[in-house]
């Protein structure tokens, strides 16, 4: 399956990046944040009076089917989850020819008021709406999210109104969005159950906007923005959704991972920290999977970086008869820095994530994971985009064996 990005001209992306923001006053993000609380009247569902007891659920993606559940239905704040409905709006937007990829979405100054985590987006400026659904589902970005918002309802409250709708046509019942960031608001609302709801609906109604969420990272105004989600890392056949936090609400995660033929959907929320939801994400899925018939599978050591080592260990001869791999990321920048490194070929997802990762951190670039196929086996491509020289053959140094360096081609 093709990323929609990579069907489209990327010179435009070029032109309509936002300058990064001189951070607003203080007293102003102040007065901005409490005149958007004043006005959200709160017909809604109670408010979660506790988050001493953690929510989750796992369910079967193709069936509905609970495998486990504890606390599903009690109410609980999304927060940055609830990026996911505003995705799902912007998805049904781009089907409908309502909005393109490369449409240009203004940033209000009350956009750019929002707190962070954000892109540091500046009033009047301006970025695409394929940029602005990367900036969610890695960043999660705060202001990137109000001004989509804003596009798609003319503005943010009425956008929330649109939202809490299109949920509860969705069948989550008890869920009411205030917002389009997740950012607090005691009227804003949902359960496992329903963030359940609406994860299936996103791998069902979107197929190929859902591979979004499994980019490792994206470069915005040059900028390499990685994805907050550890769980496509760590946890092998993870493949989405998206992390959220509040104070008051937890910490919460909404995990798609796929193993032989079963998709499994986990809900985490209100886990005390990161490290500990993962964990909970893990063993739900885990068991989801055992009770699928399909064996568990084991977290990777988190933020374990590889070693050269490791990367010996998995590397595996080069496919000669390799179909054309299926990126899983942007082109290549030009200029003086269009020299891409392939990085090795690997058994696992994971293991070339991990490689492409750890080489982006140090070398910079952009990282690339490509699957390709092999006499019936499904392997994973590392590789590094968007180098100078001079770094493309510092990085194959560093690989060893196997390591390619091969310039990009310019358009033009």
């Amino acid at each position: 399956m093709t990323l929609p990005w990579l069907r489209r001209n990327h010179l435009r992306l070029s032109l309509t990046l936002c300058a990064a923001a001189i951070p607003a006053s203080p007293a102003a993000a102040h007065a901005l944040h409490h005149h958007h609380v004043r006005h959200t009247h709160h017909r809604a569902h109670a408010a979660p009076a506790s988050l001493v007891h953690q929510a989750d659920i796992v369910v079967d993606a193709a069936t509905g089917q609970v495998l486990a559940t504890n606390q599903a239905d009690a109410p609980r704040y999304p927060a940055s989850l609830t990026k996911l409905m505003t995705l799902y709006l912007t998805f049904e937007a781009l089907r409908d020819h309502r909005v393109t990829l490369d449409q240009l979405v203004p940033v209000s100054a009350h956009a750019a008021s929002m707190e962070p985590s954000k892109l540091g987006l500046v009033p009047g400026c301006r970025l695409t709406v394929q940029q602005a659904i990367l900036a969610l589902v890695t960043k999660s970005a705060n202001d990137a999210a109000s001004a989509l918002g804003e596009l798609l309802g003319g503005s943010e409250s009425r956008f929330g109104e649109i939202m809490t709708l299109r949920a509860h046509a969705l069948g989550m019942t008890n869920t009411v969005f205030r917002n389009a960031s997740g950012l607090p608001d005691p009227a804003q609302v949902t359960t496992a159950r329903d963030m359940a709801v609406l994860a299936r609906h996103i791998v069902h109604d979107f197929p190929q906007d859902y591979t979004y969420f499994s980019v490792p990272s994206f470069v915005y105004d040059g900028r390499l923005i990685p994805n907050h989600d550890r769980m496509l890392i760590d946890y092998p056949g993870a493949d989405g959704m998206k992390t959220g936090y509040t104070h008051a609400a937890g910490h919460n995660l909404v995990t798609s991972a796929v193993r032989g033929n079963v998709r499994l959907i986990g809900v985490v929320l209100g886990a005390p920290s990161n490290s500990l939801r993962d964990q909970e994400m893990a063993g739900l899925l885990n068991g989801g999977f055992t009770s699928e018939g399909v064996a568990p599978v084991l977290m990777a050591s988190a933020h374990r970086a590889p070693t050269r080592s490791m990367v010996a260990n998995l590397l595996i001869p080069q496919a000669e008869a390799a179909t054309l791999p299926r990126h899983l990321r942007l082109a290549a920048t030009h200029g003086t820095h269009d020299w891409r490194v392939r990085l090795g070929t690997f058994s696992s997802a994971r293991a070339a994530r991990h490689v492409a990762e750890h080489a982006s951190f140090r070398l910079g670039g952009t990282p690339l994971l490509a699957e390709i196929s092999h006499h019936g086996r499904h392997l994973w491509r590392a590789e590094l985009t968007g180098l100078s020289h001079r770094a493309a053959r510092t990085a194959c140094n560093s690989a060893g064996k196997g390591c390619a360096a091969v310039r990009v081609a310019r358009n033009g």
